[in-house]
């Protein structure tokens, strides 16, 4: 991350007047998003990326940096970008998919017009989150109901879309057992059944792990 803190886009200190204090705090704030938030110039030019989307960019996986503009890693990624991003220019808000080089991203491209006018010069880029749930909100979520260790980690896996035989394999543990937790998850957090308790976890606020904030290496 040393390159992008080079270019002042850390988060910078609070400012002496109530702008550049608001300015900073809400910089904060957003590198506390689980997920990540870049602002570019309709040239690509960055402009501002928090610390999930910097963690994404310095990975060079779907999207990087080149010559301080944010870039697609393969040429079809690159046309659909481009596209998405004249789209924001003229006003106009999309999603898009980068296949990338992994796992693919998706992202909602969107104008940052001002007051009154039609054509843009800045768009955010918001990136989708990487699970349902980060590991810190699940973490949260798991203590405010006092889960044990056990149904903490079964919720996780439940969380990811996986069955009760497929998390008994995943643990080496009876079906029976899974379904015990499954009920104990149930009771503790007043859900109706797997799907509310999922979809519970699914709304938690986005905040991000604290290992963003570490040096990369």
């Amino acid at each position: 991350m040393e390159m992008l803190s080079n270019m002042g886009l850390a988060s910078g200190a609070p400012g002496a007047d109530g702008a550049g204090t608001l300015g900073a705090g809400l910089a904060l704030l957003m590198d506390e998003l689980a997920y990540g938030v870049v602002v570019i110039r309709t040239d690509g030019r960055l402009l501002h990326a928090n610390q999930a989307a910097r963690h994404e960019l310095e990975r060079r996986r779907v999207l990087g940096l080149r010559q301080h503009a944010v870039a697609a890693c393969n040429a079809e990624d690159t046309v659909i970008l481009h596209d998405a991003v004249a789209r924001a220019a003229a006003g106009k808000r999309s999603m898009i998919t980068l296949a990338g080089e992994g796992p693919s991203l998706t992202l909602v491209v969107l104008p940052l017009n001002s007051e009154g006018t039609t054509r843009s010069h800045c768009a955010a880029l918001l990136f989708a989150r990487a699970t349902v749930c980060d590991s810190l909100m699940l973490g949260f979520f798991a203590r405010s109901h006092g889960l044990t260790r056990t149904e903490e980690q079964v919720l996780d896996i439940l969380c990811q879309g996986y069955s009760a035989p497929d998390i008994a394999a995943q643990l080496s543990v009876a079906v029976s057992t899974v379904r015990s937790h499954v009920r104990s998850l149930c009771a503790k957090t007043r859900s109706s059944g797997v799907r509310e308790l999922v979809n519970r976890v699914a709304v938690l606020p986005p905040v991000g792990p604290a290992l963003w904030r570490e040096p990369m290496h």
